[in-house]
């Protein structure tokens, strides 16, 4: 079930331009956007997704931790490693990393307010607790928040789907980052 790693040139007319944007501000063309282009809708769609949830009022360190969280428990080793190296380039605290990549407590309560969160809202589809909207909003979190967790799921969802079902590999670059856990 081969998915053809497009270059510029070669793929659909309609993902060039999001291509080229993705190698612009990454600085080279990811081999899992090379395969997305199969679908301009869908490498489209991602990466707008993507922008938008960038944009919330989520502390970046909590989308980090959002995007991590779906990464594991999807068993996505591209997005696990492709985010340690953001959040190691970031000067996240090793332990944080590490706890992410493993799927255990953060010792930061916000953040694993956030993480729990997120396996909350994936294990309730939607439907959290009144104690669990609770817990996360006495953690200084709102209901807009809440709402954005459901984006970044959103977003998350197609992008360790994708990832896995074209089996993109681990680019050259993140190789330092790699990560060979399960889903949690």
């Amino acid at each position: 079930m081969a998915f053809t790693e497009h270059t510029i040139e070669s793929a659909p007319p309609a993902a060039r331009r999001s291509m080229e944007a993705a190698a612009k501000k990454l600085g080279y063309l990811p081999a899992a956007v090379a395969r997305l282009a199969t679908s301009p809708q869908t490498l489209d769609g991602f990466l707008r997704a993507n922008a938008l949830f960038e944009t919330t009022t989520l502390s970046p360190l909590a989308r980090e931790v959002l995007v991590m969280t779906m990464a594991t428990r999807n068993g996505c080793h591209l997005c696990v490693a492709m985010h340690t190296a953001g959040l190691t380039a970031h000067g996240a605290d090793p332990d944080l990393i590490a706890a992410l990549r493993e799927g255990r407590p953060l010792n930061d309560a916000p953040l694993e307010a956030m993480r729990r969160f997120v396996l909350e809202v994936l294990a309730t589809t939607g439907a959290v607790s009144a104690e669990a909207m609770e817990d996360f909003l006495g953690h200084g979190y709102t209901r807009q928040n809440a709402l954005e967790v459901v984006l970044g799921i959103g977003v998350y969802t197609m992008s360790t789907l994708a990832n896995r079902m074209t089996g993109a590999p681990l680019d050259e670059r993140l190789e330092p980052f790699a990560w060979t856990g399960h889903a949690a």
